[in-house]
């Protein structure tokens, strides 16, 4: 049997899940604008106890490794160090939009994750499933809006729409896309620990793990206090 304590904190909502082998024995997700230093550990402590085993009980820590928020991965990412290596136990990173996508399996056709950015750019990536098997058409990426619309239309296939970007570019998705598509329903539009769990059992069972010390968070593009940062001091040069 295998155990995965799974947590997520990379945008809007966050959420813990333990699971059991094929089996979601408890979730446990918050999406109130209160921050996640405050709701995770607590979170994390009741989906435990809920599950009826003990953290030592784990055989992984799982965690959305990015992209999304710089300061949610910064506190998921320590977060899952921390807790794998009180037990010394591995962590598994999951790419976030790939875990999004997950909240979508079943669907036929393809999926299109979108997370806002900011900029008018998104997180996003698209997928389908082959049975119960998450394909990736194309990799996790921070891109502008109508490049991954653009590819989405050009593949003409139904589309699944989800993440918190649909709220964003809802008015834009419409005047775009002329093909088939839907936008997810509220119970699978954001971010859910259950889709990290069952990506991480798999990748877990294939050897797709590292130990808490190697483990690290991916970002994509550098955070807005890095951009401001290479401006100053860009304009700096300048002057000088």
């Amino acid at each position: 049997m295998i155990n995965i304590l799974a947590i997520d904190a990379s945008g809007l909502a966050a959420s813990a899940a333990v699971l059991s082998d094929d089996v979601i024995k408890v979730e446990f997700a918050v999406c109130n604008k209160l921050t996640h230093s405050e709701t995770l550990m607590p979170m994390i402590d009741e989906v435990i106890k809920a599950s009826g085993l003990m953290l030592s009980d784990m055989d992984a820590v799982a965690v959305t490794e990015g992209p999304g928020s710089f300061t949610g991965l910064r506190i998921g990412s320590a977060t899952a160090k921390g807790l794998a290596e009180a037990i010394d136990k591995p962590v598994i990173g999951v790419p976030t939009v790939d875990a999004l996508a997950q909240n979508m399996a079943g669907f036929d056709g393809n999926i299109v994750p979108l997370m806002d950015a900011r900029r008018n750019e998104t997180y996003t990536g698209i997928y389908t499933f082959n049975g119960d098997e998450l394909v990736v058409l194309r990799e996790q990426c921070a891109v502008p809006l109508t490049d991954i619309l653009e590819d989405a239309v050009q593949r003409n296939e139904r589309t699944v729409f989800l993440g918190d970007g649909v709220r964003v570019f809802e008015e834009q998705i419409r005047d775009y896309c002329h093909i088939p598509y839907i936008f997810a329903p509220a119970s699978h539009r954001l971010q859910r620990a259950s889709g990290v769990a069952v990506l991480a059992k798999r990748y877990y069972e294939r050897g797709l793990y590292k130990n808490a010390a190697e483990y690290s968070p991916i970002y994509l593009r550098v955070s807005q206090a890095e951009r401001e940062r290479a401006e100053a001091e860009r304009l700096k040069d300048k002057a000088e």
